[in-house]
């Protein structure tokens, strides 16, 4: 559980004083926003089935064609945006009640004798693969930090380079790649502003002219850092890049999380994952932070042909605060097969221990669900801290709209 969630716990939100009969409701947005597509689920049969399974109730996709792809927005593009984004949760944040029952379970961190598993934690670190505009390639370099290679560019995810992010123990595995020995880096994305995600000091590590791709209302908090080169974007808003081999378009997507830095600014940017698009079509989803629910699929049927899904596996014990916001093994499994993506690439474990299950207990089950759903072993990108992977180019991005 990250610092920011501990602290949520003793501020009500303002979705928590909901009626009970609409919390249990996907939240809908106002009419004519970017996530106008959600639709309340009401049906009692439908939510218990849904719920059964181990999942938020997620209402039923449209019939109709996907919206066609937005136009690019221009770079750095001044934006104004309403005060807050609690219209986007799919759930509501934990309050006082949460705390209590945390507290009374003590379930915060992995228990003692399961701490003995840290020293199996895989770590291989290696050379990162040549790159040529051709090149799809991922290197992980821990939690939600990964050094993408696409067309040409070096693109970095929710850079945390930091040994410790506040109210969270230090990492339990090295930073998998050193920053000494990163290419230059041609751009950033940010999935949300959580502390684990949107880490200051790695960020300061970098020119301020580089291109920093942001959540809706994030550009205030860079540019008061001096980045000179920020664009932020709402649901279903896209930019491109240049880069050697084309452009790079890089849209940002839903996720189920939420947004909080200080004590004062709960879900006031918005949170998502970004979609990577090289030019010749191959396409990377980069979940950032998120829970399982209807998106996974709206983003599929509006993205086809996904090649690799980067999704979350830890950080998900105990199950009734944190399945809103923190996918499980077996409900990444789910999303990346609702993504219609090839390949799963586990991510947000193995890094810091930000709850209570077992440090090795992620990657055992998102292995046991891959093999339970009759999928091929090789589509299973279980990589080790600091290893690399190369997306052949056969095959890839087959039924690509």
């Amino acid at each position: 559980m990250t610092e920011q969630t501990e602290r949520s716990l003793a501020e009500p939100s303002r979705t928590e004083q909901l009626p009970h009969a609409d919390r249990n409701a996907v939240t809908e947005p106002a009419a004519g926003s970017a996530g106008d597509v959600v639709t309340a689920v009401t049906d009692p049969a439908v939510v218990e089935a849904v719920t059964a399974l181990g999942a938020a109730p997620s209402p039923a996709l449209p019939d109709t064609a996907p919206p066609p792809p937005a136009e690019p927005r221009p770079l750095g593009e001044p934006r104004t945006w309403p005060r807050d984004f609690a219209d986007r949760l799919t759930a509501p944040l934990p309050g006082v009640r949460a705390l209590a029952r945390i507290a009374r379970e003590g379930k915060l961190r992995p228990a003692p004798e399961a701490l003995l598993e840290i020293q199996q934690l895989p770590f291989a670190p290696g050379p990162m693969p040549d790159a040529t505009p051709a090149t799809m390639a991922l290197t992980w370099a821990g939690h939600a930090s990964w050094v993408i290679r696409i067309g040409g560019l070096t693109v970095l995810t929710d850079p945390v380079w930091s040994r410790k992010i506040l109210g969270t123990p230090a990492r339990v595995t090295p930073v998998g790649v050193r920053w000494e020995d990163l290419p230059p880096v041609d751009a950033v994305v940010i999935s949300h502003n959580h502390y684990d995600h949107l880490d200051a000091p790695t960020l300061k590590r970098l020119p301020r002219d580089t291109p920093l791709l942001l959540p809706a209302g994030l550009a205030p908090w860079a540019r008061r850092r001096g980045f000179t080169q920020v664009t932020d974007l709402d649901w279903w808003e896209a930019v491109e890049l240049p880069a050697p081999g084309g452009s790079v378009r890089f849209d940002f997507v839903p996720a189920h999380h939420w947004s909080k830095r200080t004590l004062i600014d709960t879900c006031r940017s918005l949170w998502g994952g970004w979609l990577l698009t090289a030019p010749d079509g191959r396409r990377i989803h980069f979940a950032g932070d998120t829970g399982y629910g209807h998106w996974f699929e709206e983003i599929g049927r509006r993205h086809r042909g996904i090649d690799l899904a980067l999704l979350p596996i830890g950080a998900y014990d105990p199950r009734w605060m944190l399945r809103p916001v923190h996918t499980d093994p077996e409900e990444a499994v789910r999303a990346c097969r609702d993504l219609g993506a090839r390949c799963l690439v586990p991510m947000h474990w193995s890094t810091f221990l930000l709850s209570a299950e077992p440090p090795l207990e992620p990657l055992r089950r998102v292995r046991a669900a891959w093999a339970a759903a009759g999928l091929a072993r090789e589509d299973l990108w279980d990589l080790p801290v600091g290893s690399s992977r190369v997306l052949d180019e056969v095959a890839s991005g087959a039924g690509r709209t």
